[in-house]
């Protein structure tokens, strides 16, 4: 989405109600960039969470939150209404911070070795988070989006098996895993 001729003075934010949502993504889906802009003002921090708990990296989620966006707008017109509005943008969002993850480690693979990546630490800046989200960061990758997407996100582990390409038992020991290992670090 290409906002140079829109400046923050000239947006009207407008109080989020279901029935503006409606008529703004109506608009939007005709092409009209201002009621797009109104979407992303109001869903932008819930999107930018979820890409930031899942990837552990302020920069990657500022990145692949803004690249969510830019495919909500291309595929807007895909959205029919048979859920909530904030229910398929999550799953947009999902599916581009999967694809991310993945061209990441490809990138990664073909760079460094195994053992490299493992030295390789990601950078946040936890002052700005809760204990909670302090624990969830420490998490390790599969576990962290394991219990982002079941706990956080409400997918069912047969969704999440899916989308991560594991077995559903897998995703289901990988959340016990990730229980136990925040309950161990918020007892401490």
């Amino acid at each position: 989405m290409d906002n140079t001729n829109i400046s923050s003075s000239q947006v009207l934010v407008l109080p989020t109600t279901e029935h503006n949502e409606l008529e703004w993504i109506a608009k939007a889906q005709q092409g009209d960039r201002d009621a797009f802009h109104q979407l992303y003002i109001s869903h932008q921090g819930k999107v930018y969470a979820l890409c930031f708990r899942m990837l552990a990296n302020k920069e990657s989620a500022e990145d692949v939150c803004q690249e969510a966006f830019v495919k909500v707008w291309q595929n807007l017109g895909s959205f029919r209404g048979d859920s909530k509005f904030s229910t398929w943008l999550h799953s947009v969002a999902t599916r581009v911070v999967l694809a991310h993850i993945r061209a990441q480690k490809n990138w990664l693979q073909r760079v460094f070795s195994i053992e490299e990546q493992q030295g390789v630490e990601s950078t946040t800046e936890l002052s700005e988070l809760d204990e909670l989200d302090k624990h969830i960061l420490r998490l390790p990758e599969r576990a962290r989006l394991v219990f982002v997407l079941f706990a956080v996100e409400g997918y069912r582990h047969e969704e999440i098996a899916n989308m991560l390409g594991m077995a559903v038992g897998t995703s289901k020991a990988q959340y016990h895993r990730a229980k136990q290992l925040l309950k161990e670090w918020i007892e401490q």
